[in-house]
């Protein structure tokens, strides 16, 4: 299938390419960037050597219209303005933010200006959400920080008080974008860990609300406190919240195993285990591992996944694989890096 990723010179474009090039059915035939159009493709991403002397192009209208399928790795805000020169029938996964959100206030206040509207949620491990992917031609990707987040805390909304879930996550610098930026520089990060967005202000936290209410059919609350690694890229998030009856732990894997259980992407971690961003760096995989804190009666879940992957470019193929009839590991049958 012919495919065009548009906005290929970012960190998320990149993993795209990366992920593409071993893809058995999605062919990367018009490769956008176009601040770096005319530019070799290895120079902004020397690991991509398949690629050769290929270049990113400027967006051409009659080229984007006979690919299949359209990944948008575009700055939040721009995608809603390619879509009027799409062909309904093509298939799109959209990787920023443009149409996640359901409620027009949230867009404004946490994106601000016009809100483009709403498309199917893109995370497949939430209950109800493989429906509706595979039914439909254009997905929202979730963010990296909403996937986490989410697949942490849906299997325990049902036994918590869902208006009150803390979560504290940090990230890699990736998660930031590739524009230059003091705080991200090698020499400011290196060496130290800071919190940024904290007090309700990240832009994930409506997103998060809203998948989780979705799911819930009641509010859900979160204080959510992002903070920067120094690492280029992984997440690892703990979610906490206050348990509405008496639940032993054992219950509690029991409900992570019935949820996700049959999954291939998210795996329960065996007792004893912790999750580790190193084990799943590079894979559209994410490992959890969850307690019970008797002291404060709270359940707690730590959840690790590549923020490129899992949380970006490796779901962005998952929903792909789902739009366009194919199995859903396609291109993504292999295992984390390690360390």
């Amino acid at each position: 299938m012919k495919t065009a990723v548009l906005g290929a010179s970012g960190y998320a474009g990149g993993e795209l390419l990366r992920l593409l090039d071993n893809h058995p059915a999605f062919v990367a035939t018009h490769i956008t960037a176009n601040s770096n159009a005319g530019e070799a493709i290895t120079s902004v991403h020397p690991q991509l050597s398949s690629f050769g002397d290929l270049a990113f192009e400027s967006m051409d209208l009659k080229t984007l219209a006979e690919c299949e399928i359209v990944f948008m790795a575009l700055p939040h805000g721009e995608s809603a303005k390619v879509i009027p020169y799409l062909n309904p029938n093509q298939l799109v996964v959209d990787l920023g933010a443009d149409f996640r959100l359901e409620k027009p206030h949230s867009w404004e206040k946490y994106y601000g200006g016009e809100h483009a509207g709403t498309w199917v949620y893109g995370l497949p491990e939430l209950k109800g959400s493989r429906d509706l992917i595979t039914k439909a031609n254009r997905v929202a990707n979730p963010g990296c920080y909403a996937t986490a987040i989410a697949l942490a805390a849906a299997p325990i909304l049902s036994v918590t008080d869902s208006s009150d879930i803390v979560v504290v996550a940090a990230s890699g610098t990736t998660g930031a974008g590739r524009n230059a930026k003091v705080s991200l520089l090698a020499s400011e990060v290196m060496g130290s860990m800071t919190s940024y967005k904290f007090g309700g202000i990240h832009q994930h936290t409506p997103e998060i609300e809203e998948s989780l209410g979705r799911l819930s059919g009641s509010e859900v609350r979160i204080s959510f406190t992002p903070v920067l690694a120094p690492m280029p890229r992984g997440i690892l998030a703990t979610v906490t919240a206050k348990l509405n009856q008496s639940l032993t732990e054992s219950d509690l894997r029991s409900l992570f195993s019935e949820i996700y259980g049959d999954e291939q992407f998210v795996t329960l971690l065996s007792e004893g285990q912790l999750p580790k961003t190193s084990s799943v760096l590079g894979s559209n995989h994410a490992q959890l591992q969850v307690a019970i804190d008797d002291h404060t009666d709270r359940v707690v879940v730590s959840i690790a996944l590549d923020n490129l992957g899992k949380g970006a470019a490796g779901q962005a193929i998952q929903n792909a694989n789902l739009i366009a009839g194919l199995p859903e590991n396609s291109g993504l049958a292999f295992a984390g890096l390690g360390s």
